[in-house]
């Protein structure tokens, strides 16, 4: 690749310890954080294809913590935006032992309660993060972007009571899993 030359993958997340987790997983891609609510969006590195990982709330009941989503579609703030390949990335994904999901995405400005988990849960959304919509708004037209979340919090297991820790760290391994199939997703693309 030359100084000019887009990646063909960038990753980002909006913790460090998510871009941490991930980068352990990836050969070739950079892994970015681009802080809470995705603020530092518009300064990542511009690659062919764009994935958004980290760690996600559950709006369906079925989803257990450390269940990977994998978003079929971003919903938030505008028109949804679709995932092309999403379920190619799935099937990479349980094909490398993950239990994995696929479904709406929804970007909320803050931490969900019982109420509007169930409200969303209603329009077949799947999962909740704070920062797919803002990412993907950040990117040019024409950018693939991927977008997937492991799940720590949900109805069930809420996200502010004891075990969220122990649920964390077990999602941070799952995380860290990911970034191969992220890979093949992009290479696919090409």
């Amino acid at each position: 690749m030359t100084g000019d030359e887009a990646p063909g993958l960038v990753v980002c997340a909006a913790l460090r310890l998510e871009a941490r987790a991930v980068r352990r997983g990836l050969a070739r891609a950079p892994a970015a954080a681009v802080g809470y609510r995705a603020r530092r969006a518009a300064r990542l590195p511009r690659g062919r294809a764009v994935a958004v990982v980290g760690f996600g709330g559950a709006l369906d009941d079925r989803l257990a913590p450390g269940d990977v989503v994998v978003a079929e579609e971003i919903r938030g703030g505008g028109k949804p935006v679709p995932c092309p390949g999403a379920p190619a990335l799935a099937a990479d994904l349980a094909a490398d032992g993950l239990r994995v999901h696929v479904g709406p995405l929804v970007t909320a400005d803050r931490i969900v309660r019982e109420a509007e988990r169930r409200v969303w849960a209603a329009d077949g959304s799947r999962a909740v993060d704070m920062e797919s919509a803002h990412v993907a708004a950040a990117l040019p037209d024409g950018v693939p972007v991927a977008a997937l979340r492991v799940i720590v919090d949900g109805p069930g297991h809420p996200l502010l009571r004891p075990g969220t820790i122990a649920r964390g760290l077990a999602a941070r391994r799952v995380l860290a899993r990911t970034g191969p199939a992220l890979e093949r997703w992009a290479a696919a693309l090409a």
